[in-house]
């Protein structure tokens, strides 16, 4: 069935269907091990970049790349949700195109284990069969060779502190995945992918927490809250810097933090409480906007015109044409 959707003023957008995205533990068995499968042949699929450089063999790379290279433009800015929004969308559709994924793309609600007894170690997203396996084990990475122009600035929005020993991961479809890309953008530097699973963000990352995040009533508040500040996180963290820090490892770092493939789930997460959000005034929100364009801010703001670049995995999109899930290109929603 045809789907006819505003995709804001002035343009008309059509998707042929609308998807419903799913929480990891609600796609059945076969979907899990199918998503993964996916995973997998994505990471072994070679890159397609017309300018290719040696740390950027796969097409799983050139999502981590693409992300590494423009983090400095899509972190602490008023179009950080909106741009990763539409990351996630493209790699959920080279799943499906690519690699032959026939489930609905999906996302960790972290809540539902924050909130949960036991150790967020236990969740399901990290079971050693029907998830991404599970933590690293202290003491068995090192790492990896410095690169030629990889002093790069510390990336707001990912502060220094205290985090879990870290290692390889050594269970689980993953554990024999060589990262090829980061810390920095020139050589090829293959390494095993490293976790740390950290138990004492639980209590940033759960229901009371987003209950607070979903409260603000303007964009501006509720993208600060994300990115940088949200009870009882400190100044300088968000609900976005647990969600990496709960993984530990790869996930810590803020450019290269794709070579885990749980960074997709954990922002497909976010962006479901984003659109929770938007979906609370619709009116008000759905078009809603705010912020710096640059980090530093140089006073030049986001708007609903401002294009998203992506690298060598998608052609550069305005912003408004992501705000509605339902308009085409995301043509996606949430099951609540």
């Amino acid at each position: 069935m045809g789907y006819l959707k505003l995709g804001g003023p002035d343009s008309v957008n059509k998707c042929e269907s609308i998807e419903v995205r799913q929480e990891w533990r609600d796609l059945t068995v076969e979907q899990r091990l199918d998503y993964i499968r996916a995973v997998k042949c994505l990471q072994s699929t070679p890159s397609n970049n017309p300018t290719p450089r040696e740390a950027v063999k796969t097409r799983y790379d050139q999502f981590q790349a693409a992300h590494f290279d423009l983090a400095m433009v899509v972190h602490r800015v008023g179009q950080f949700l909106p741009w990763h929004r539409h990351f996630v969308t493209l790699y959920s559709k080279a799943l499906k195109e690519e690699c032959g994924y026939k489930g609905p793309p999906t996302y960790w609600d972290w809540t539902r284990d924050a909130d949960a007894p036991g150790l967020l170690a236990d969740a399901p997203v990290f079971d050693d069969v029907i998830g991404f396996g599970g933590n690293g084990v202290p003491g068995t990475s090192e790492p990896p060779p410095p690169s030629p122009g990889s002093s790069l600035p510390a990336l707001p929005g990912f502060p220094a502190g205290p985090k879990a020993p870290e290692g390889c991961v050594q269970t689980g479809p993953f554990k024999d995945h060589l990262v090829n890309f980061g810390p920095g953008a020139t050589i090829s530097a293959p390494r095993c992918l490293i976790r740390g699973i950290y138990e004492d963000v639980r209590d940033n990352m759960n229901r009371t927490s987003i209950a607070v995040l979903l409260s603000q009533t303007n964009f501006e508040d509720f993208r600060n809250f994300v990115e940088i500040q949200g009870p009882p996180l400190p100044l300088g963290a968000g609900v976005h810097w647990a969600g990496h820090a709960v993984v530990g490892g790869m996930m810590m770092d803020g450019y290269a933090a794709p070579g885990d493939p749980l960074f997709y789930l954990h922002h497909g997460n976010l962006d479901r409480i984003w659109w929770k959000w938007q979906m609370a005034d619709p009116k008000n929100r759905l078009y809603a906007i705010s912020g710096p364009a640059d980090w530093p801010a140089t006073g030049r703001n986001v708007t609903l015109d401002l294009e998203l670049p992506y690298a060598t995995v998608g052609e550069p999109i305005a912003v408004r044409e992501v705000m509605d899930t339902q308009a085409y290109p995301g043509c996606f929603t949430y099951p609540e």
